[in-house]
Protein backbone atom coordinates (compact mmCIF):
# COMPACT_ATOMS: atom_id res chain seq x y z
CA UNK A 1 0.00 0.00 0.00
CA UNK A 2 0.88 3.65 -0.76
CA UNK A 3 1.95 5.62 2.08
CA UNK A 4 0.13 9.10 2.32
CA UNK A 5 1.56 11.58 4.05
CA UNK A 6 -0.64 12.96 7.55
CA UNK A 7 -2.96 15.62 6.52
CA UNK A 8 -4.00 19.25 8.18
CA UNK A 9 -7.34 17.89 9.30
CA UNK A 10 -5.38 14.57 10.79
CA UNK A 11 -2.96 16.73 12.49
CA UNK A 12 -5.65 18.78 13.94
CA UNK A 13 -7.21 16.02 15.38
CA UNK A 14 -4.14 14.25 16.70
CA UNK A 15 -3.92 17.78 18.65
CA UNK A 16 -7.19 17.86 20.17
CA UNK A 17 -7.04 14.00 21.20
CA UNK A 18 -3.13 14.34 22.56
CA UNK A 19 -4.44 17.89 24.61
CA UNK A 20 -7.14 15.51 25.97
CA UNK A 21 -4.82 12.75 27.20
CA UNK A 22 -5.80 10.29 24.76
CA UNK A 23 -2.66 7.31 24.12
CA UNK A 24 -1.00 6.88 20.68
CA UNK A 25 -2.85 3.86 20.15
CA UNK A 26 -6.11 5.35 20.39
CA UNK A 27 -5.22 8.64 18.04
CA UNK A 28 -3.98 5.65 16.09
CA UNK A 29 -7.03 3.92 15.66
CA UNK A 30 -9.48 7.03 15.31
CA UNK A 31 -7.58 8.07 11.81
CA UNK A 32 -7.13 4.81 10.62
CA UNK A 33 -2.76 5.03 10.86
CA UNK A 34 -0.53 2.81 12.02
CA UNK A 35 0.61 3.69 15.65
CA UNK A 36 4.46 4.09 14.36
CA UNK A 37 2.70 6.91 12.52
CA UNK A 38 1.65 9.09 14.90
CA UNK A 39 4.55 8.47 16.75
CA UNK A 40 6.48 9.31 14.45
CA UNK A 41 4.56 12.46 13.77
CA UNK A 42 4.14 13.92 17.27
CA UNK A 43 8.37 13.35 17.54
CA UNK A 44 9.30 14.70 14.30
CA UNK A 45 6.60 18.05 14.37
CA UNK A 46 6.51 18.71 18.17
CA UNK A 47 7.78 22.65 18.65
CA UNK A 48 11.34 22.47 20.73
CA UNK A 49 9.63 23.10 24.15
CA UNK A 50 7.92 19.24 23.44
CA UNK A 51 4.04 20.36 22.85
CA UNK A 52 1.97 19.36 19.78
CA UNK A 53 0.39 22.17 18.12
CA UNK A 54 -1.44 21.16 14.54
CA UNK A 55 -0.57 24.37 12.89
CA UNK A 56 3.53 24.19 14.01
CA UNK A 57 3.17 20.63 12.85
CA UNK A 58 1.84 21.98 9.43
CA UNK A 59 4.10 24.73 8.67
CA UNK A 60 7.48 22.10 10.02
CA UNK A 61 6.01 19.75 7.59
CA UNK A 62 4.78 21.72 5.08
CA UNK A 63 8.70 22.93 4.81
CA UNK A 64 10.52 19.84 5.04
CA UNK A 65 8.24 19.09 1.58
CA UNK A 66 8.90 22.57 0.14
CA UNK A 67 12.55 21.65 0.12
CA UNK A 68 11.79 17.71 -0.82
CA UNK A 69 9.78 19.00 -3.90
CA UNK A 70 12.82 21.62 -4.80
CA UNK A 71 15.30 18.70 -4.88
CA UNK A 72 12.83 16.90 -6.95
CA UNK A 73 12.77 19.36 -9.46
CA UNK A 74 15.49 18.06 -11.47
CA UNK A 75 17.32 20.64 -13.32
CA UNK A 76 20.80 20.46 -14.77
CA UNK A 77 22.77 23.04 -12.77
CA UNK A 78 24.12 24.91 -16.16
CA UNK A 79 20.41 24.73 -17.67
CA UNK A 80 18.85 25.82 -14.24
CA UNK A 81 21.36 29.08 -13.94
CA UNK A 82 20.42 29.86 -18.09
CA UNK A 83 16.69 29.96 -16.57
CA UNK A 84 17.20 32.23 -13.79
CA UNK A 85 19.39 34.66 -16.24
CA UNK A 86 16.70 34.85 -18.15
CA UNK A 87 14.02 34.72 -16.21
CA UNK A 88 15.46 38.06 -13.85
CA UNK A 89 17.18 39.66 -16.40
CA UNK A 90 15.25 39.00 -19.96
CA UNK A 91 11.51 38.36 -17.84
CA UNK A 92 11.39 35.04 -20.63
CA UNK A 93 8.80 32.67 -19.53
CA UNK A 94 9.22 29.13 -18.17
CA UNK A 95 7.65 28.07 -21.79
CA UNK A 96 10.30 30.34 -23.52
CA UNK A 97 13.63 28.80 -21.45
CA UNK A 98 12.31 25.78 -21.79
CA UNK A 99 12.01 26.02 -25.91
CA UNK A 100 15.24 27.59 -26.38
CA UNK A 101 17.22 24.80 -24.11
CA UNK A 102 15.60 22.36 -26.16
CA UNK A 103 17.27 24.19 -29.28
CA UNK A 104 20.88 24.77 -27.69
CA UNK A 105 23.67 22.06 -26.35
CA UNK A 106 21.71 22.72 -22.75
CA UNK A 107 19.80 19.47 -21.14
CA UNK A 108 16.28 20.66 -21.67
CA UNK A 109 13.55 20.19 -19.16
CA UNK A 110 9.88 21.04 -19.42
CA UNK A 111 8.30 24.70 -18.79
CA UNK A 112 6.13 22.58 -16.12
CA UNK A 113 9.50 21.76 -14.43
CA UNK A 114 10.77 25.23 -14.38
CA UNK A 115 7.01 26.35 -12.70
CA UNK A 116 7.50 23.76 -10.00
CA UNK A 117 11.23 25.11 -9.36
CA UNK A 118 10.16 28.51 -8.73
CA UNK A 119 7.64 28.06 -7.07
CA UNK A 120 9.37 25.83 -4.48
CA UNK A 121 12.30 28.90 -4.38
CA UNK A 122 9.18 31.27 -3.42
CA UNK A 123 8.24 28.61 -0.88
CA UNK A 124 11.59 28.85 0.52
CA UNK A 125 11.58 32.52 0.90
CA UNK A 126 12.87 32.87 -3.08
CA UNK A 127 11.58 36.14 -5.54
CA UNK A 128 11.97 34.37 -8.63
CA UNK A 129 8.32 34.41 -9.09
CA UNK A 130 8.58 38.43 -8.80
CA UNK A 131 9.85 38.13 -12.72
CA UNK A 132 7.04 35.97 -14.19
CA UNK A 133 4.58 37.87 -15.98
CA UNK A 134 1.43 36.27 -14.30
CA UNK A 135 1.76 35.49 -10.73
CA UNK A 136 2.70 32.23 -10.03
CA UNK A 137 -0.68 31.51 -7.81
CA UNK A 138 -2.38 31.45 -10.78
CA UNK A 139 -0.35 28.61 -11.99
CA UNK A 140 -0.46 26.75 -9.30
CA UNK A 141 -3.46 25.50 -9.92
CA UNK A 142 -2.35 24.21 -13.05
CA UNK A 143 -0.01 22.08 -10.97
CA UNK A 144 -2.97 20.55 -8.35
CA UNK A 145 -4.98 19.52 -11.47
CA UNK A 146 -6.72 16.67 -8.60
CA UNK A 147 -7.85 19.28 -6.29
CA UNK A 148 -11.33 18.90 -5.72
CA UNK A 149 -12.13 22.61 -5.08
CA UNK A 150 -15.56 23.88 -3.52
CA UNK A 151 -16.66 20.07 -3.13
CA UNK A 152 -16.86 18.32 0.12
CA UNK A 153 -15.82 14.83 0.62
CA UNK A 154 -17.80 12.24 2.06
CA UNK A 155 -20.63 14.21 2.37
CA UNK A 156 -23.91 12.80 3.49
CA UNK A 157 -26.77 13.75 2.14
CA UNK A 158 -30.00 15.08 4.38
CA UNK A 159 -32.28 12.70 2.46
CA UNK A 160 -30.16 9.86 4.80
CA UNK A 161 -30.88 11.46 7.79
CA UNK A 162 -32.88 9.59 10.61
CA UNK A 163 -36.34 10.30 11.13
CA UNK A 164 -36.02 10.79 13.73
CA UNK A 165 -34.06 14.45 13.86
CA UNK A 166 -37.42 15.47 11.36
CA UNK A 167 -40.01 14.88 14.55
CA UNK A 168 -37.93 17.28 16.87
CA UNK A 169 -38.71 15.52 19.68
CA UNK A 170 -34.60 14.60 20.99
CA UNK A 171 -31.93 16.53 22.64
CA UNK A 172 -28.71 16.72 20.56
CA UNK A 173 -29.72 16.88 16.84
CA UNK A 174 -27.70 20.32 15.95
CA UNK A 175 -28.29 22.75 13.19
CA UNK A 176 -24.99 24.29 11.89
CA UNK A 177 -24.23 27.67 10.19
CA UNK A 178 -22.65 30.79 9.73
CA UNK A 179 -22.79 34.53 9.91
CA UNK A 180 -20.50 36.62 8.02
CA UNK A 181 -19.76 39.96 8.84
CA UNK A 182 -18.81 43.33 7.11
CA UNK A 183 -17.87 42.63 3.67
CA UNK A 184 -15.07 44.26 3.86
CA UNK A 185 -12.73 45.04 6.31
CA UNK A 186 -13.74 41.67 8.98
CA UNK A 187 -12.12 38.69 8.67
CA UNK A 188 -14.00 36.96 11.64
CA UNK A 189 -17.24 35.04 11.39
CA UNK A 190 -20.17 33.69 13.97
CA UNK A 191 -20.66 29.72 14.00
CA UNK A 192 -24.16 29.26 15.18
CA UNK A 193 -25.36 25.66 16.44
CA UNK A 194 -28.84 25.10 17.34
CA UNK A 195 -30.77 22.01 18.60
CA UNK A 196 -33.48 20.95 16.67
CA UNK A 197 -35.95 20.18 20.02
CA UNK A 198 -35.21 22.57 22.28
CA UNK A 199 -34.28 25.54 19.99
CA UNK A 200 -30.91 25.99 22.56
CA UNK A 201 -28.45 28.21 20.65
CA UNK A 202 -24.97 28.09 20.73
CA UNK A 203 -23.14 31.28 19.20
CA UNK A 204 -19.07 31.00 18.19
CA UNK A 205 -16.55 33.11 17.38
CA UNK A 206 -14.36 31.90 14.90
CA UNK A 207 -11.31 34.07 13.62
CA UNK A 208 -11.99 33.58 9.38
CA UNK A 209 -14.66 31.59 7.48
CA UNK A 210 -11.60 29.11 6.75
CA UNK A 211 -12.60 25.21 7.49
CA UNK A 212 -9.58 25.26 10.21
CA UNK A 213 -11.07 28.36 11.76
CA UNK A 214 -15.11 27.58 11.67
CA UNK A 215 -14.14 23.58 12.86
CA UNK A 216 -12.17 24.55 15.86
CA UNK A 217 -15.19 27.14 16.75
CA UNK A 218 -17.96 24.05 16.66
CA UNK A 219 -15.40 22.16 19.27
CA UNK A 220 -15.19 24.28 21.77
CA UNK A 221 -18.54 25.34 21.83
CA UNK A 222 -20.31 21.55 21.73
CA UNK A 223 -17.44 20.07 23.43
CA UNK A 224 -19.27 20.18 26.65
CA UNK A 225 -22.67 18.87 25.69
CA UNK A 226 -20.81 16.19 23.40
CA UNK A 227 -22.73 13.71 25.67
CA UNK A 228 -26.17 15.20 24.92
CA UNK A 229 -25.40 15.25 20.75
CA UNK A 230 -26.66 12.73 18.40
CA UNK A 231 -26.79 14.68 14.39
CA UNK A 232 -25.12 17.90 12.82
CA UNK A 233 -26.49 19.53 10.09
CA UNK A 234 -24.45 21.74 7.59
CA UNK A 235 -24.90 23.70 4.29
CA UNK A 236 -22.87 23.40 1.45
CA UNK A 237 -20.16 25.75 2.39
CA UNK A 238 -16.68 24.86 2.29
CA UNK A 239 -16.27 25.97 5.97
CA UNK A 240 -17.77 22.44 6.80
CA UNK A 241 -15.33 20.50 5.05
CA UNK A 242 -13.71 19.39 8.18
CA UNK A 243 -17.00 17.48 8.96
CA UNK A 244 -15.56 13.78 9.32
CA UNK A 245 -12.65 15.16 12.18
CA UNK A 246 -15.53 16.91 13.97
CA UNK A 247 -17.70 13.55 13.95
CA UNK A 248 -15.01 11.90 15.06
CA UNK A 249 -14.16 14.20 17.97
CA UNK A 250 -18.07 14.48 19.15
CA UNK A 251 -18.81 11.01 18.11
CA UNK A 252 -21.65 12.45 16.18
CA UNK A 253 -22.94 11.98 12.54
CA UNK A 254 -22.90 14.84 10.16
CA UNK A 255 -25.39 15.64 7.55
CA UNK A 256 -25.51 18.22 4.23
CA UNK A 257 -28.77 19.85 3.30
CA UNK A 258 -29.26 20.27 -0.75
CA UNK A 259 -27.59 23.23 -1.99
CA UNK A 260 -29.78 26.33 -2.28
CA UNK A 261 -32.14 24.74 -0.02
CA UNK A 262 -32.48 26.88 3.13
CA UNK A 263 -35.65 25.27 4.49
CA UNK A 264 -34.03 22.50 5.41
CA UNK A 265 -32.35 24.02 7.89
CA UNK A 266 -35.29 26.51 8.78
CA UNK A 267 -34.13 26.72 12.49
CA UNK A 268 -31.10 27.79 11.94
CA UNK A 269 -31.93 30.65 9.44
CA UNK A 270 -34.74 31.82 11.73
CA UNK A 271 -32.10 32.03 15.21
CA UNK A 272 -29.62 34.05 12.39
CA UNK A 273 -32.24 36.47 12.31
CA UNK A 274 -33.13 36.44 15.82
CA UNK A 275 -28.73 37.19 15.99
CA UNK A 276 -29.07 39.95 13.34
CA UNK A 277 -31.28 41.91 16.09
CA UNK A 278 -28.01 42.62 18.08
CA UNK A 279 -25.55 42.44 15.11
CA UNK A 280 -26.45 43.77 12.38
CA UNK A 281 -25.51 43.00 8.48
CA UNK A 282 -22.46 45.51 8.62
CA UNK A 283 -21.60 44.28 11.98
CA UNK A 284 -17.73 44.23 12.11
CA UNK A 285 -17.13 40.74 13.60
CA UNK A 286 -13.57 41.48 14.21
CA UNK A 287 -14.57 44.23 17.24
CA UNK A 288 -17.06 42.12 18.52
CA UNK A 289 -16.35 40.67 21.93
CA UNK A 290 -16.74 37.16 23.55
CA UNK A 291 -18.89 38.38 26.01
CA UNK A 292 -21.01 40.11 24.39
CA UNK A 293 -21.82 37.54 22.19
CA UNK A 294 -21.98 35.46 25.24
CA UNK A 295 -25.06 38.24 26.16
CA UNK A 296 -26.90 37.85 22.82
CA UNK A 297 -26.39 33.78 23.63
CA UNK A 298 -27.57 34.05 27.12
CA UNK A 299 -30.99 36.20 25.78
CA UNK A 300 -31.70 33.88 23.08
CA UNK A 301 -31.98 30.68 26.02
CA UNK A 302 -33.81 31.91 28.69
CA UNK A 303 -36.49 33.28 26.43
CA UNK A 304 -39.55 32.05 26.76
CA UNK A 305 -40.51 30.42 23.56
CA UNK A 306 -44.47 30.02 22.50
CA UNK A 307 -43.36 26.24 20.09
CA UNK A 308 -41.86 25.12 23.84
CA UNK A 309 -45.11 25.87 25.38
CA UNK A 310 -43.69 29.25 27.08
CA UNK A 311 -40.65 27.30 28.08
CA UNK A 312 -36.65 28.24 28.02
CA UNK A 313 -34.47 26.59 25.87
CA UNK A 314 -32.54 26.74 28.73
CA UNK A 315 -34.88 24.90 31.13
CA UNK A 316 -35.34 21.99 27.92
CA UNK A 317 -31.95 21.61 26.65
CA UNK A 318 -29.91 21.70 30.26
CA UNK A 319 -32.26 19.62 32.40
CA UNK A 320 -32.58 16.84 30.31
Amino acid sequence: MKYKHLTREERFTISCLKIKGHSTSFIAAQLARSKSTINREIKRNSTPTGAYCFAKATDYASSRSSQASCRSCRVDTESWNFAVEMLVTEQWSPDQISSDLKKSDRPSCSHETIYRRIYADKDLGGDLHSHLRHRVGCYKSRLIKNDKRGKIKNQRSIEDRPDVVSEKNRIGDIEVDTIVGAHSGSASVLVTLVDRCSRFTLIAKARDKTAESVSQAILNALAPYRHKLHTLTYDNGKEFAWHEMIDSILDTTGYFAHPYSSWERGLNENTNGLIRQYFPKKTNFDFVSESDIALVQDKLNRRPRKCLDRNTPNSIFLLN
